[in-house]
């Protein structure tokens, strides 16, 4: 059982531009229409968690792009659209009972996403492994990846790989969980 974070970060770690832009991940050449590894993640995860406001980007997508369930955490949102019926569930409340409840319903690895969601898990020290892309480009600004934490966190290197010569995906796992 294990929450995971797989994510791009520009050089200057944020994860969109202010308005929630998310183009600049686009802008790199792909010479072999690589997914950089993203499939192989995706074969190992039972559930997605993200934030409405990731949700209403994944939305403006050409089509839904998920397989696995996806669980948006939402004060507002209420009904799902017809042709998400059974693909995503507004769901709120703290977030260790969301992750309790979805053990419960054998969602034993999930996908957080979103970076208000990611660094709220992060502070409840809910993410086993973190996954980050970082794309050669300085945005100046933009939505962080991370945010203040109320203590530190140890994470061990588990290994990084480098793409085309420009993208470097490193990935850890978090170490010394205090009891």
């Amino acid at each position: 059982m294990a929450n995971y974070v797989y994510i791009a970060t520009s050089l200057d770690g944020y994860i969109a531009t202010k308005d929630g832009g998310i183009e600049w991940l686009h802008t790199l050449p792909n010479p072999e229409q690589s997914d950089y590894g993203y499939a192989d993640f995706m074969e190992g995860i039972d559930a997605l968690v993200m934030g409405r406001q990731t949700y209403e980007k994944v939305l403006s997508f050409d089509e839904w792009p998920y397989t696995k369930p996806v669980f948006v955490l939402s004060r507002t949102l209420k009904e799902v659209p017809a042709a998400l019926e059974g693909k995503v569930e507004f769901v709120e409340g703290e977030l260790r009972e969301l992750v309790d409840g979805c053990r419960q319903r054998g969602y034993n690895h999930l996908y957080i996403d979103g970076g208000k969601v990611i660094q709220g898990f992060l502070e409840e020290d809910l993410i086993d492994e973190l996954i980050v892309t970082r794309v050669p480009i300085l945005l100046g600004s933009g939505i962080p990846l991370f945010g203040e934490l109320s203590r530190q966190m140890t994470w061990k290197h588990v290994n990084t790989t480098v793409y085309n010569d420009m993208l470097v995906k490193s990935h850890y796992t978090r170490h010394q969980r205090k009891a």
